[in-house]
């Protein structure tokens, strides 16, 4: 449970200071933010990654890795499964967590919806760097409709 709440909070922090420290302002800024959020998160998913066992890591198919991805990862970094998947079987996939716990705090009101992309975009590197580490190159992409779910697409880049 401590570690959960310090993992939050260290993400807080990381969010913070990723929008501060003079960034640029207005788009600019956003899109800085967002960027390095993005790129910390791949470095870490890369790391996760790499620290996983290699026998463990084989998959014979693309869905077996976004499995993967939603029970193993999702429970190592959050302690629960994603709630949904979703494939178009096209290499769109959309991971769907009802109560995701960076959004959990914020979820008292509508007024925080468009703060949400700040605190996805750690996640959406994660993904990024994880699926990448293990040979898939990606986009994540990641959308709220109402707090605290949140929606991450996968869309695998075909070579």
């Amino acid at each position: 449970m401590a570690d959960e709440t310090l993992f939050q909070l260290l993400h807080t922090e990381v969010v913070a200071a990723a929008y501060g420290g003079g960034r640029g302002s207005g788009d600019e800024g956003q899109r800085n933010g967002l960027t390095v959020l993005e790129g910390m998160g791949f470095r870490v998913g890369q790391g996760l990654a790499e620290r996983l066992p290699r026998g463990a890591l084989v998959f014979k198919e693309e869905l077996d890795t976004i499995k993967f991805l939603c029970r193993d990862l999702w429970g190592a970094v959050f302690r629960k499964q994603t709630d949904n998947l979703r494939t178009n079987h096209q290499g769109t996939y959309i991971l769907q967590d009802n109560n995701f716990p960076f959004l959990t705090q914020m979820a008292w009101g509508q007024q925080y919806l468009e703060e949400a992309p700040k605190f996805l975009a750690f996640t959406c590197g994660l993904l990024r760097g994880t699926l990448s580490a293990l040979g898939i190159e990606s986009s994540v992409t990641a959308s709220v409709a109402s707090l605290p779910a949140c929606k991450f697409q996968v869309v695998i880049q075909k070579a």
